[in-house]
């Protein structure tokens, strides 16, 4: 399971004034603390900070790369922000996101063309947000076809299918399971994202919902998880999950998380 540390993000209150202040002291310890907690990339985002965004976007790829080995997610909709952070950024970066939008695809589509990048790609175009499995299929075919003949290997696309709430429609979350599952299926060596918080938006217990739902993604496939790494519950839940869907060989990574007290919390 690739894990992005979600956590560095400008419309969460106090990372937004630690921005905005320079605060390199907290941010780079909220990076050091994802990157032990087992995040593999480090999402930074600024997008509050109309403007600025590429200034700050650019201050946190370097402050979080000082502290942590560990490369960067850089989630930005504005192309020229993506592209300035990237020209700052040590080693391979991940981009989210890409979509079918066509302002968005066919400005973001040069910067990433014939790069090793790790690339989100976003199940959304022009008509909206797509509400069934087809519809998400229909995006993603497209994306991934449109990828591949732009020289992004297989290996270093990541789609998203586009997590919704369920309190609005109670298809959504099978809608988006089913996604993930046909995905999986018929593109094979593409892999699957998402930030699955959106899900439980406008019901109480959250994280409990949250993290069945990061479980039944697992369970369909589901490789990759943007989500907040400091959540041992939700981390234990990933763990296990990927040793029950045959993943993890002879339970080694979770009985290296059993030694090192994961399920305690």
């Amino acid at each position: 399971m690739l894990v992005v540390g979600e956590l560095i993000n400008s419309s969460r209150k106090a990372i937004g004034a630690a921005i905005e202040a320079q605060d390199t002291a907290q941010i780079q310890q909220v990076a050091k603390d994802e990157f032990a907690a087992g995040a593999h990339y480090i999402d930074v985002n600024a997008g509050i900070f109309v403007g600025k965004e590429a200034e700050y976007l650019k201050w946190l790829v370097k402050v979080v790369q000082e502290a942590v080995d560990a490369p960067c997610c850089i989630d930005s909709p504005d192309p020229k922000c993506v592209e300035q952070a990237l020209a700052v950024h040590k080693g391979t970066a991940m981009v989210n996101s890409i979509s079918l939008e066509k302002e968005r695809y066919d400005a973001l589509l040069p910067v990433i063309a014939g790069t090793d990048l790790k690339v989100v790609a976003l199940c959304m175009s022009d008509e909206g947000m797509p509400e069934t499995t087809d519809a998400r299929l229909k995006i993603a075919d497209k994306l991934i076809n449109s990828l591949v003949q732009n020289k992004i290997p297989l290996d270093n696309i990541y789609v998203d299918a586009l997590v919704q709430p369920v309190a609005t429609n109670d298809s959504f979350g099978i809608e988006f399971l089913d996604a993930i599952q046909a995905i999986t299926t018929n593109y094979r060596g593409v892999h699957t994202i998402c930030g699955l918080s959106n899900i439980s938006y406008g019901l109480p217990n959250r994280k409990f919902i949250n993290q069945l739902f990061a479980v039944m993604g697992i369970a369909k496939g589901l490789d990759g998880l943007i989500i907040n790494p400091l959540d041992k519950a939700m981390m234990a839940s990933v763990i296990t999950a990927e040793t029950l869907a045959g993943r993890d060989n002879f339970c080694s990574n979770y009985l290296e998380a059993y030694r090192r007290d994961a399920f305690t919390f």
